[in-house]
């Protein structure tokens, strides 16, 4: 179990299993061991989970020169309450099958994610199908009949080198909207109960508004963020993911991005090709933060088949993505779960019946 305790302290402070490989355990981290007799590794684990709220606040206070931290002497001075042993191994039988519920949902949704980039890169980039037809083939793996049917069997020259014949070269601004966010700092939150969680770029690598600002309502409806949108951060940390952390505002240095013509699926994939080129650009800016401009989105170039292909490539890769969003919603939606009962359980609130396996 590991425990950082050092760094932005909504983004960094936090306390995690490793799940490996073997390494060494730089500075800024604990490795956390329980060496009391009657305290179990699993339930100190959930117990500084829970205690979590309480060590970014104590690093929020310390934040003086940009970064926070929670020291040793901290936690000596922090008292907690601990249950029998019979009562820590039933919190621990709720809340764990919820944790490895998600991390299972979350592999899952990496496999899927990988299977379709790799038929995404066979067939649209590499053109695998195609150079296989040329070749004699009367079939490729995984790509229905009638679509192979319909592939060409001869390439066209291009700037980017021959593609098929029939598709185009399209820069990829042209295949999508790239809505940039806003200064959310003019939308400051009234409380009212409508105010929204600003989305940034650290809210998009953890997938999560946990600990963000927020905004109020008055934020244009094409600012909003919903469930499987497709975010694109151009400045700082460069990532593109679909958003599946719930209803949030777009801050600035963030793309939304949209098309009215072809599925979000095919803008990702395009984007994640492209991405090991524009974050080169972005790290050789000599500046604090690099990022790309609206003029590189206009250098990247696409390859776009007919209408028809697209729409076959969505039976598959469209479900793909579909099963894939479903299982990180369901995961949210665990998670959510699993932080309503962890302070319930652990404060006493709600306790566990020890012999018969169930709460009140």
């Amino acid at each position: 179990m590991l425990f950082s305790w050092s760094g932005q302290p909504e983004t960094s402070i936090d306390v995690f299993w490793w799940p490996g490989p073997e390494g060494w355990l730089n500075q800024h981290v604990f490795k956390v061991t329980s060496t009391a007799e009657l305290v179990s590794q699993e339930f100190l684990y959930y117990l500084l989970r829970y205690l979590k709220p309480h060590f970014v606040a104590i690093a929020r206070n310390k934040q003086t020169t940009g970064l926070g931290h929670v020291t040793k002497s901290d936690l000596k001075r922090l008292q907690v309450r601990v249950p029998v042993p019979d009562e820590q191994a039933a919190i621990v039988a709720v809340i764990k099958p919820l944790d490895d519920k998600i991390e299972q949902n979350r592999r899952t949704a990496r496999t899927l994610e990988q299977l379709a980039r790799a038929i995404f890169r066979a067939w649209f980039v590499d053109f695998a199908p195609v150079k296989a037809k040329a070749a004699g083939a009367t079939s490729f793996p995984s790509m229905p009949q009638p679509t192979f049917d319909a592939l060409p069997t001869t390439f066209t020259n291009t700037d980017i080198g021959p593609v098929p014949e029939g598709w185009e070269v399209k820069a990829i601004a042209k295949i999508a909207t790239f809505l940039n966010g806003l200064a959310l700092q003019k939308f400051p939150p009234r409380g009212d109960g409508s105010d929204l969680p600003v989305i940034k770029i650290a809210q998009l690598r953890k997938g999560s508004t946990t600990g963000s600002d927020w905004a109020n309502a008055d934020v244009a409806e094409q600012y909003v963020v919903n469930d499987r949108d497709l975010l694109f951060s151009w400045s700082g940390t460069l990532e593109a993911e679909f958003w599946f952390g719930g209803k949030g505002a777009l801050n600035q240095h963030l793309f939304k991005v949209t098309s009215s013509h072809y599925p979000s699926w095919f803008c990702f994939l395009w984007i994640r090709q492209h991405l090991p080129w524009f974050r080169a650009i972005a790290s050789s800016k000599a500046t604090t933060m690099g990022h790309i401009k609206r003029g590189h989105l206009q250098e990247a170039q696409v390859v776009v088949p007919p209408s028809e292909f697209i729409r076959d490539a969505n039976q598959i890769l469209g479900t793909i993505f579909d099963l894939h969003a479903e299982l990180m919603m369901e995961s949210r939606k665990l998670g959510a779960m699993r932080d309503l009962l962890l302070p319930k359980l652990l404060s006493g609130e709600v306790r566990v019946n020890t012999l018969e396996g169930g709460t009140q």
